[in-house]
């Protein structure tokens, strides 16, 4: 592992991660949050390595991001995911968040937000995750807009994902997008995709269909003078998609029985994730682990044809 300092926060990178910057090699951030709050051990530690596994088909080196002792971790070894998988109780750690963890020397698993912080102190322009947040239903009244919406208009980072849950209000979410002038482009897809759904409904703003386009696209957006994000879409495989008749009728249902049951806010979310995890069952787990694999493997292509742009280090 070798150490970095960004100011006072220090970067420990491992060994790959190191050599691969230091050589212009393409790197693809991952957040550690798939470890710790996904499935129970050992499982958890074996889809962290098949998402890592993924990214290197797409022919660039993963670095999963965790908090630990202080430090960011930029790259785990495998005793690193081992000992995130295993140990209970680890949070979940947003961007809002990572002062106060780092400062009382805890482990933090990582959310879209937080790891979009380190990549760009690590100077890694390339994340990918299965989903991002949005703004949520009702946010109108509750004000409940997803951090990583946030985060997408501060950090300098290409993110690549499956677009977002059906449970969030998908429109308001492209609108902000809008507002704070964050590209989005979907990849051989004309819409933007709603998670474990092939489509939200809703027309991408922009669909590119070759690796080395969105790479001159995304060059183009930093040499432009922006210092915020641009978003990358895939659809789910159509073989691995639920169909979004069938979760918009439960989160139609669901937002009835809330209502009357006076659920609102944070809750709300979490109320209508579990309505549509318990109707799809097993479903949903195996939409959630096709979309991991799909976009981190997307994510290494694009890295790799974004990096051949770039002049070599000497």
């Amino acid at each position: 592992m070798r150490r970095n300092a960004h100011g006072n926060v220090p970067l420990v990178f491992s060994d790959e991660v190191a050599d691969a910057l230091a050589t212009g090699k393409p790197v693809v951030a991952l957040e550690s949050n798939v470890i710790t709050h996904g499935l129970p051990y050992p499982d958890n530690a074996a889809t962290a390595r098949k998402v890592e596994q993924a990214v290197r088909s797409g022919g660039a080196v993963p670095a999963t991001i965790g908090i630990e002792g202080g430090r960011i971790l930029i790259g785990m070894t495998e005793a690193d995911i081992e000992r995130f998988a295993s140990t209970p109780g680890i949070p979940k750690v947003s961007s809002r968040d990572m002062p106060v963890i780092l400062a009382q020397g805890g482990m933090g698993a990582t959310t879209v937000a937080s790891s979009l912080v380190a990549a760009e102190l690590a100077h890694i322009p390339f994340f990918s995750s299965a989903g991002i947040g949005g703004v949520h239903r009702g946010a109108e009244r509750s004000m409940d807009i997803s951090s990583d919406l946030i985060q997408f208009t501060r950090s300098k980072v290409a993110v690549v994902c499956a677009g977002a849950k059906s449970i969030l209000d998908l429109n308001l979410t492209l609108e902000f997008l809008e507002t704070h002038c964050v590209p989005v482009i979907s990849y051989r897809f004309d819409d933007f995709p709603a998670f474990y759904c092939l489509s939200s409904g809703l027309r991408s703003p922009h669909r590119m269909d070759d690796e080395a386009l969105i790479a001159r696209a995304i060059e183009n957006h930093w040499a432009l003078g922006n210092d915020n994000g641009i978003l990358i879409t895939r659809p789910i495989n159509a073989e691995d998609a639920i169909d979004s008749r069938e979760v918009d009728a439960v989160i139609s249902k669901a937002m009835v029985t809330a209502e009357k049951e006076g659920v609102r806010g944070n809750a709300l979310t979490k109320y209508l994730m579990r309505a549509v995890d318990k109707v799809t069952e097993g479903r949903s787990a195996k939409a959630n682990m096709s979309v991991l694999i799909s976009t981190a493997e997307l994510a290494g292509r694009i890295a790799v044809a974004h990096a051949q742009l770039q002049p070599r280090p000497s």
